[in-house]
């Protein structure tokens, strides 16, 4: 990003490299300010606000240039001098100002609509130049933040002629704040649209972070071309950047453009950002790119296997209709289980936990299905028990893993730091005790989501053996005093009912009822059925075999009327005592 100001989409980006404000002077005589300023003004006039025309009304002109040229030099008076001072300097501006209440209003409707954009300030780390001065990466985010809430408190001010009573120190700044800097990877031939786009080297997130993204669900499979999708791709690398990620091991190029901003910022929560020293020089193994414009009309979101340079490629073209986190998620790890298949691993979409019960029992839980089945939910339930029998619980994975057998043991490894969970189905609490760290997605909305760090890279890339493997159904309830555990006692019977992928759809997808999906993995085996049955037949006899491995159903009822909340729980206290019974 070259400009020191652009606005697309409801999202705001400052370029702190090319212009740093640190006054009131500066904030007001920027093209920034102005053009906010100007969208504000644009908006209000369509919809005819009160404070439109307020506006229109007391300067007596309809020209929108006209009332922000007044309106900026307004602003400028009054934050040196007091609302009297501004009137008789300009009498022109007695009509405007006498009415404090309704002044007051148009400040405060102006001073919200700048707030509910998305705001992002951007530091270039290797340009730093006079725009940033000395102030450091993180100080630069804080300062402007308060330059931002010290300008709209010293106007209310000079208005009213006294000092709040009450000071709400909320984030006025960047809702993020991001470092950037060029990188030099080893780029083969096929990818030079990439060439340039910035890499991003630091976040620095105000949380909560809360984006309201345009979709609230995803849609379909991803589909193999047989073409790098790059080749009709239209790139334009100042609007471009990108996330450089570790996922399960694999080094991870994750290329977005600027209308998908939150959900690029939102990537910190999930996968480990790589370093620099990690990334330099190197080809990574998947390389992703998420809203690039071309030629066609039609949504793509398809993958190309670039055997030639040992890359997985995934791509998905611009359009409100992936406005959603799901998209960005699900495709890299789409990517990953694709090149797990390929190298003999069997991908796992569930969550796996390490527990270990006061008593002193220890195992590790697979809970294997496909979304909206129940696997954060039992995960929650977990935690919500663990004063009463918990000693310590260890997320592995929460979404997607890996498992390989290595010497004879099935271990199981995760892809994901964090977790992206659907908050309907969670304690009302659960939302409110992460709430200091977390991202919320259209909170006010069905499948609400939050994304929130669960575990350390280290843990997740360590390897666990598998103790207990369970399918998360969702749709059979347990009658009172029924079980909610049951174990398969032949791999071709276990194997039946993981393959089939049954669920009743929670309003994660835009599917309905009882659906079916391979492997309860639409993200990879289902893409590669005859690769992945090979796999399936190898691992489940393993597991039988071995005796080390439980293999079952767990009943979560997520999809039972009236058992959403009680189901998880009840499961896990059964869970729990099966555990006990390991010794």
């Amino acid at each position: 990003m070259k400009k020191e100001f652009s606005m697309s989409n409801d999202k705001v980006m400052i370029n702190f490299t090319a212009k740093y404000c640190n006054s009131f002077e500066s904030i007001l005589e920027s093209s920034g300010f102005r053009r906010i300023l100007e969208v504000y003004l644009r908006r209000a006039k369509k919809k005819n606000s009160l404070s439109y025309r307020y506006l229109k009304q007391e300067l007596e002109t309809d020209s929108l240039i006209d009332i922000r040229r007044d309106l900026i030099q307004i602003i400028k008076y009054l934050t040196v001098m007091n609302l009297e001072e501004v009137i008789n300097i300009n009498e022109r501006y007695e009509s405007l100002l006498q009415d404090k209440d309704r002044f007051i209003a148009f400040i405060e409707d102006f001073y919200l609509f700048w707030r509910k954009l998305e705001r992002y300030t951007i530091v270039h780390r290797y340009k730093v130049q006079q725009g940033l001065a000395a102030a450091s990466f993180t100080e630069a985010n804080a300062n402007f933040s308060t330059l931002i809430l010290n300008l709209y408190r010293k106007i209310e001010m000079h208005v009213v002629g006294y000092q709040p009573k009450v000071y709400r120190q909320i984030p006025a700044g960047g809702n993020a704040c991001i470092m950037i800097h060029e990188l030099e990877w080893a780029r083969p031939e096929g990818y030079e649209a990439l060439e340039d786009i910035p890499f991003i080297d630091h976040i620095l997130l105000e949380t909560p972070f809360i984006t309201y993204p345009k979709k609230n669900t995803r849609d379909g499979m991803f589909a193999e071309v047989d073409q790098n999708p790059l080749k009709y791709a239209d790139i334009n690398k100042d609007h471009w950047f990108c996330y450089p990620a570790k996922i399960g091991g694999l080094l991870t190029f994750i290329y977005f453009h600027r209308d998908f901003m939150e959900h690029g910022i939102t990537l910190c929560n999930l996968f480990e950002m790589a370093r620099t020293e990690e990334t330099r020089g190197r080809k990574p193994d998947i390389v992703y790119v998420f809203g690039a414009k071309d030629e066609g009309e039609e949504l793509k979101t398809v993958f190309y296997d670039d055997e030639k340079n040992n890359i997985m490629l995934g791509y998905i073209n611009h359009s409100e209709k992936i406005d959603y986190f799901g998209y960005i998620k699900k495709m890299t790890l789409t990517l990953y289980n694709l090149i797990m298949i390929k190298r003999g691993f069997l991908p796992i979409h569930g969550s796996m936990v390490n527990i270990l019960l006061k008593s002193g029992d220890v195992a590790n839980v697979v809970i294997m299905g496909d979304s909206g089945a129940g696997k954060s939910e039992s995960l929650e339930a977990f935690r919500s028990l663990s004063e009463d029998y918990i000693s310590d619980m260890t997320i592995i994975f929460d979404d997607m893993g890996t498992f390989k057998i290595e010497d004879g043991v099935i271990n199981g490894y995760g892809t994901e730091i964090g977790a992206f969970v659907r908050l309907d189905d969670l304690d009302q609490g659960y939302a409110f005790k992460e709430m200091d760290r977390s991202i919320f997605m259209n909170p006010d909305k069905v499948n609400a989501r939050l994304v929130v760090p669960v575990s350390s890279y280290k843990e997740i890339t360590k390897g666990h053996p598998v103790n207990f493997f369970f399918y998360a159904n969702n749709y059979e309830g347990a009658e009172e005093g029924g079980k909610y555990l049951n174990y398969f006692t032949t791999p071709e019977e276990a194997i039946k009912v993981f393959k089939a992928g049954a669920r009743m759809a929670k309003g994660t997808t835009t599917e309905k009822g009882l659906v079916e999906s391979f492997f309860a993995n639409p993200f990879g085996p289902a893409q590669k059925q005859e690769e992945t049955n090979i796999l399936i037949d190898k691992y489940f006899k393993a597991m039988f075999e071995s005796g080390q491995v439980k293999v079952g159903q767990i009943r979560t009822c997520l999809g039972v009327p009236g058992q959403e909340k009680e189901g998880p729980r009840n499961a896990a206290i059964e869970l729990f005592d099966e555990i006990k019974k390991m010794k």
